[in-house]
């Protein structure tokens, strides 16, 4: 059990139903750092778990941040840095001396201190591995030397593992007699003379065999290895996939180098998901501590590129400006064939873009999810054109303007259903992120076909100069 889960629960009146700080007490703690009562500050603090003390920071607006810190002293300790959101954790990184950096940093398990390190400025990323002992440096700067987001970023080095030859009763007095091992494990990785992983063997089955079996009997051979530089979502998706609690990882020589547990995985699975879901808005971080110049910065390029894709929408709504001078009520209904088709092919997207990230799309069965997206899409086509095209002809008494504007509807779902798929498996397969840009290509498409169909079949149809 670690130390976080030692902590006792917050009192019910502190937290809501939802285990979010209540709005109230928030305003009580600010209050007493206002007054400068920093022993009051503790005392409501003090019964909060770590995370919750790191929602409490965040909660505070960050000029009184720094008052706060200094308020709470110790209780600011590495268990809450490492729950801190990342851009709260710089600012207040940033207000530390290397030293105060470094001590924190040798207190927390080595992917959560590199999580801290690897975001300093290289300067002070050389200060505060001065200021390391040696083995923490060593641990930590053989982690900053993987690539980022990489499994060898995201392991943790503080691990068990013996030898295959000992006997379950050596394994136990070696845990008993080591103070100096680690305290956060629930499983024995077992290694080779090589120190490669032969097996694993739970803490449950160690405690329940006679001392004189070899651990070799007791353990579990099959084991899925981690490569040091594989994609973190990659890991994330094979804990998923064969429901992992822990997982060795190995080096290019398959010698063990690290182990990633499951908590660590909860929180990628959730930054992934969360950074496809805004890379699709391109809303950049999303991350409402995000410095303001920061979140300009990422969303204004995306508005930028989208202001280039709807000039290309309005010359084709100039292409057939007579047509629309003649009849006006065109230019009232092309905005449904635009929407309802943007809509669909936003669908399409999602679905494609989430299928790709879990692996459930591959080369294998592209055809097929292709296939699957045109017939829900001539489906989804029919239903709304033929509502759209009845009640246009009921309520504008053209029958013919009713059928052109189904068509134009029935078409433009379509394609938007193919362009919802075929835009993100392209980019996938480009080896680009399909989640960044495929929401503009298939919005532009969408729109400029929307209104070339459906102006064009009005022109064509003689309904304009009719």
């Amino acid at each position: 059990m670690s130390e976080n889960d030692l902590h006792l629960a917050p009192p019910v009146s502190q937290l809501d139903e939802d285990d979010r700080l209540k709005p109230e007490f928030v305003s009580e703690v600010l209050d007493a750092v206002d007054a400068r009562d920093d022993g009051r500050v503790r005392d409501l603090v003090k019964p909060l778990h770590p995370a919750d003390i790191a929602d409490l920071f965040e909660l505070t607006p960050g000029l009184d941040r720094p008052r706060l810190a200094r308020a709470l002293g110790t209780l600011l300790d590495p268990d809450v840095i490492a729950e801190l959101n990342e851009h709260v954790r710089e600012a207040l990184i940033d207000t530390l001396d290397p030293g105060q950096v470094a001590d924190i940093a040798a207190e927390l398990d080595t992917d959560d201190a590199v999580a801290i390190i690897e975001d300093l400025e290289e300067d002070e990323q050389r200060a505060v591995l001065r200021a390391l002992a040696p083995d923490d440096r060593a641990a930590i700067e053989e982690a900053l030397s993987y690539p980022e987001e990489s499994a060898g970023r995201l392991m943790q080095r503080e691990l068990i593992a013996v030898p295959e030859h000992w006997t379950v009763g050596q394994v136990i007095d070696y845990l008993r007699e080591n103070s100096d091992l680690t305290t956060d494990f629930w499983e024995v990785f077992v290694v080779d003379p090589q120190h490669r992983p032969v097996g694993t063997c739970q803490l449950s089955w160690i405690l329940r065999t006679p001392r004189p079996i070899a651990i070799a009997d007791v353990m579990k051979r099959e084991q899925s290895l981690i490569p040091v530089d594989m994609d973190q979502e990659e890991v994330a998706l094979r804990f998923q996939k064969y429901a992992l609690i822990s997982a060795a990882v190995v080096d290019a020589a398959s010698r063990l180098v690290g182990m990633i547990t499951v908590d660590d995985i909860v929180h990628i699975i959730q930054e992934e998901a969360d950074e496809d879901i805004l890379k699709l808005s391109g809303a950049g971080d999303g991350d409402i501590n995000e410095p303001i110049i920061e979140s300009y910065k990422s969303r204004v390029r995306w508005l930028i590129a989208n202001l280039g894709t709807a000039l290309i929408a309005s010359s084709i709504i100039a292409l057939f400006g007579g047509a629309i001078q003649q009849m006006v009520v065109l230019a009232a209904l092309m905005p449904i064939v635009t929407g309802v088709g943007g809509n669909a092919g936003t669908q399409t997207l999602a679905v494609t873009v989430r299928a790709l990230a879990t692996n459930q799309l591959t080369q294998s069965n592209t055809m097929r999810q292709i296939a699957r997206e045109i017939r829900v899409a001539v489906l989804n086509g029919f239903t709304v054109a033929v509502l759209l095209g009845i009640g246009t002809a009921l309520v504008l008494g053209n029958s013919q303007l009713g059928m052109v504007i189904a068509i134009a509807m029935l078409a433009n779902i379509v394609i938007a259903g193919m362009v919802g798929v075929l835009v993100p498996v392209t980019l996938d397969r480009l080896d680009q992120d399909p989640a960044v840009a495929s929401s503009i290509f298939v919005t532009m498409t969408t729109d400029s076909m929307g209104f070339l169909v459906f102006l064009g079949l009005a022109a064509a149809t003689g309904l304009a100069s009719g």
